[in-house]
Formats: C-alpha cells, structure tokens, sequence
C-alpha cells in the first residue's frame, strides 16, 4: 500500500484511533479488553503516553488513519526503564495491507532513538499463525514465551505469546546515561 505515512499522532486523531481500537476490542482476541473504552479514557492514556516521551504513530493515506502504535512502559518498577511494550491496531478495511509493518517498523525506529534496549510484545490469541505473530517474527522479534489460557474472551480461552527485539546492544552493552529511559530515572529521583 503506497503513499502511506507514518507520523506522530496528535491528539486530533483520538477519535479515529478509537475506533480502530473499539472495533480491535469488540471483534478481536489481540486485546484482552472486553469492552471499548471511551474516547475520554483514550485521552487519557494517549496524553500519559506522551507525556512520558514514548512513540506514538498513526499510519495515514489521504488524510485517512488507518492504523497506529505506541509504545509504553512494560513494567513500572525502574530496573524495567529500558524495555517497552509495543501495541499496533489496523483498522478493518486496511488489514493485510502493510500497514501494521510500516507502524511497527516506525515504532522500533523511535523507540531505537529514544535509547529503549528491549522491545517486548504481549500478544493476546498468540496462535502461530495469528497475523501478529507472523508480523513480529517478520521484525526479527524472537519467542521468548506463552502463558496458556491466559484470558478469556469470546467464549474460549486463549494463550498470550510473549516476544522480544533487543535494540541498541540490548543486554550486551551498558545503558546510555543520555537516553530517554535514563533522563526520565534521574529526573523522577
């Protein structure tokens, strides 16, 4: 899909992104939400994010969005600093598109700039063939693990797949004291 870009999203976008979202969570297993959230609580969490200097991207073609991803704090504990989670949603009639790799691969270049070491997905309905895996495995991220019959929704239960892209020498090289991730620790000393 062509003429396709990538940018920070604002706040302008909210109500699009929830719908991608509301569509994500009322049709889907990617997320383990069962209910949509309003667009107020979508505010919400889109003003922490980027109120914490993580990546926020929405795919755009003909002044359409068509999808979007961000990153955020895996965990909230400081040793967790250095590693993000990463969350994409398509909307339907963009879906098998590209669209999803052209976001993600957005996301790693911000979250590559910004310092992060580890970016890790928590991929609800994680099957081996459910096309977020398949877009992770394509991105270079490797399995790392599955909690079988972690949530239930839509009458069955489903396994969540756990899968990791080190950036930046992961784990093999010590934290840049200029990054993002260490900026924001000393600051909350």
């Amino acid at each position: 899909m062509s003429n396709i870009v990538i940018r920070t999203a604002s706040a302008a976008d909210l109500d699009t992104i929830t719908e991608i979202y509301a569509d994500a969570v009322t049709h889907g297993t990617a997320s383990y939400e069962l209910e949509p959230p309003s667009r107020a609580e979508m505010g919400t969490r889109f003003a922490t994010l980027t109120a914490g200097g993580f990546p926020y991207l929405v795919a755009q073609k003909d002044g359409a969005v068509l999808g979007y991803a961000y990153a955020g704090a895996f965990r909230p504990r400081p040793a967790y600093r250095f590693i993000v989670e990463d969350s994409v949603y398509v909307a339907p009639e963009a879906k098998g598109q590209g669209v999803g790799l052209q976001l993600m691969k957005g996301l790693i270049a911000a979250a590559e700039v910004a310092g992060f070491r580890q970016i890790v997905a928590v991929i609800g309905d994680g099957h081996p063939d459910s096309a977020s895996v398949r877009l992770h495995e394509k991105l270079g991220f490797r399995h790392s693990g599955r909690l079988e019959g972690s949530g239930y929704k839509h009458g069955r239960w489903l396994d969540t797949v756990f899968m990791q892209l080190s950036l930046n020498g992961g784990a093999s090289v010590a934290p840049d004291p200029d990054s993002l991730p260490e900026r924001r620790f000393r600051q909350g000393r």
